[in-house]
C-alpha cells in the first residue's frame, strides 16, 4: 500500500478467470511482488507500477473457455506495454504460466529498444521491450 509521502504508482487492472495463474505470470514476467491478496484480487507491485489481477464474476467466468495455448484477444482497444530487463525471462514466465511471447526473430528495434508482443495466460495481448544492446 502507498505510504503517506509516496507518489501514487501507475497501475493496470486486469480481469481474469484464473487469478492465481494470471497473477503468477505477471509476477514472474515483470518481477512484481504480491503485496495484497484476497478471494477477488491480487495486488502486484513493482518499482514504478502496480498490476491488480481482479477476478471476473463466476457467472461470466463460466461462459469463458480459455484455450491452451490461449487465443490472442486482438479485438481489445488497449495493449499494455512494459519495459523489462530481459525478454528471455519474460519468455520463461510465459511458458511456465500458459502465456506466450513471439520468437526473437519477430522482434523489431525502435528508439533503442527490442520489442516483442505476447499474451498472458488468458490471451490478453501485451508488449514487452528491453533496452537494445546494439544501439
Amino acid at each position: 500500500m502507498a505510504k503517506k509521502n509516496q507518489s501514487p504508482l501507475q497501475a493496470l487492472c486486469i480481469f481474469a478467470k484464473n487469478v492465481e495463474q494470471v497473477s503468477l505470470f505477471y509476477q514472474q514476467a515483470l518481477g512484481l511482488k504480491l503485496e495484497a491478496s484476497d478471494k477477488t484480487h491480487d495486488l502486484l507491485v513493482g518499482q514504478n507500477h502496480e498490476v491488480v489481477v481482479h477476478a471476473i464474476s463466476k457467472a461470466y467466468a463460466d461462459s469463458i473457455e480459455i484455450e491452451s495455448p490461449p487465443i490472442r484477444r486482438d479485438d481489445v482497444a488497449l495493449k499494455p506495454i512494459f519495459v523489462v530487463d530481459d525478454l528471455e525471462l519474460v519468455r520463461a514466465a510465459a511458458k511456465a504460466n500458459g502465456g506466450y511471447l513471439k520468437p526473437l526473430k519477430q522482434a523489431w528495434r525502435i528508439r533503442g529498444y527490442v520489442v516483442l508482443d505476447g499474451c498472458d495466460p488468458e490471451g490478453n495481448v501485451i508488449q514487452f521491450k528491453q533496452l537494445d544492446s546494439l544501439s
